[in-house]
């Protein structure tokens, strides 16, 4: 993993990880990765680990809701559906934690077939579980813009910017 982070990085890429689980969470964060994408299952370390490395969490603390919502419509069954439950609490559960402990935290995951119905929801969620408004607002603005290095151009109001 390290050695295909190094070469993202040189190719001047940046690299999520699509992370839940604690170890792969940590080991992705060794690597070098920019951001993990849910970090459900981060641990106290983990957090300090992604504090000390600068690294993103993505974290999508809505989409439990929305899951659950569907699940029915999306045929699933009660043991996918209890284990959602309980991920979904931890997650939220650790993302609070982290927030808590100042890790920086830009705004949601893109998943592009749920994009558009879910983005807006996560604010709420984002407030709910610890981040004050300004700083969901700064998660989904500057700090957003600064993980995908757009912070020249986007993510704050300012002359010579697109929200000029």
């Amino acid at each position: 993993m390290k050695m295909a982070v190094d070469e993202a990085h040189r190719a001047g890429r940046k690299v999520a990880a699509h992370a839940h689980g604690t170890q792969g969470i940590k080991d992705a964060v060794r690597a070098g990765v920019d951001s993990i994408e849910h970090g459900s299952l981060i641990d106290a370390e983990g957090i300090e680990m992604m504090k000390a490395h600068g690294t993103y969490l993505v974290a999508d603390i809505y989409n439990d809701d929305y899951i659950l919502g569907k699940a029915i419509e999306f045929g699933l069954p009660k043991e996918n559906v209890d284990k959602e439950k309980m991920v979904g609490r931890l997650q939220r559960e650790n993302f609070s934690k982290a927030v808590a402990a100042g890790s920086k935290s830009p705004s949601v995951p893109m998943p592009a077939s749920i994009l558009t119905a879910t983005t807006p929801k996560q604010f709420h969620y984002m407030v709910k579980f610890g981040m004050t408004p300004a700083g969901a607002i700064r998660a989904a603005t500057s700090s957003a813009a600064d993980l995908i290095d757009r912070a020249n151009d986007v993510g704050t109001l300012e002359a010579g910017k697109y929200a000029d």
